[in-house]
Order: C-alpha cells, then structure tokens, then sequence
C-alpha cells in the first residue's frame, strides 16, 4: 500500500503546482480551417508558418506555408515572420 501512496502523492503535488502558461502580449485570433481556406481561396495574402518539425512539414503542409518549428519561434520568427498583415500559425 505505502509503495502506491508515495508514487500517487507525488504526481499529485507536481501536477498541481503546475501553472497554466500566461495568455501573449499581443492579440491573437483564431481562425476555422474553413474560414482560412476561404479567404485564401478568395486572393488574400496570409503568411501562413506551419509549427511541427521539419519532418512533418516534408511529409505534408498547406500550400504555400512556411516551415517554422515551434522550438525556434521565439528565435526567428523577429527577422522570418512580418510584423504587418495576417499571419497564421498551425
């Protein structure tokens, strides 16, 4: 019995002193896949980041998206992303 408190109570007080990450500074929209679609199928421009690994994105992405993992967003995406326009992230 003492052997599954232990392992059990330490998983409790890790998982609960876990704090939720804080909202960004900036504003931050989402989009439905269709809404997207649409207004790309419709002539918008929307620098379009697609967030797996470099992998992924070979196996598969949308059209026109750019590969930018989520581990290097913070690095590069000061000098990759454009600070004016729409701009989404998957």
């Amino acid at each position: 019995m003492r052997r599954l408190l232990i392992p059990l109570a330490t998983a409790a007080l890790l998982l609960g002193a876990a704090q939720p990450a804080a909202p960004p500074s900036y504003p931050v929209k989402l989009i439905k896949v269709g809404d997207l679609k649409s207004q790309l199928d419709g002539g918008a421009k929307i620098a379009i980041y697609d967030v797996r690994t470099a992998d992924a994105y070979a196996d598969m992405h949308i059209k026109d998206a750019r590969n930018l993992p989520l581990r290097e967003v913070d690095a590069r995406a000061p000098k990759d992303v454009p600070k004016q326009g729409r701009v989404v992230l998957y």
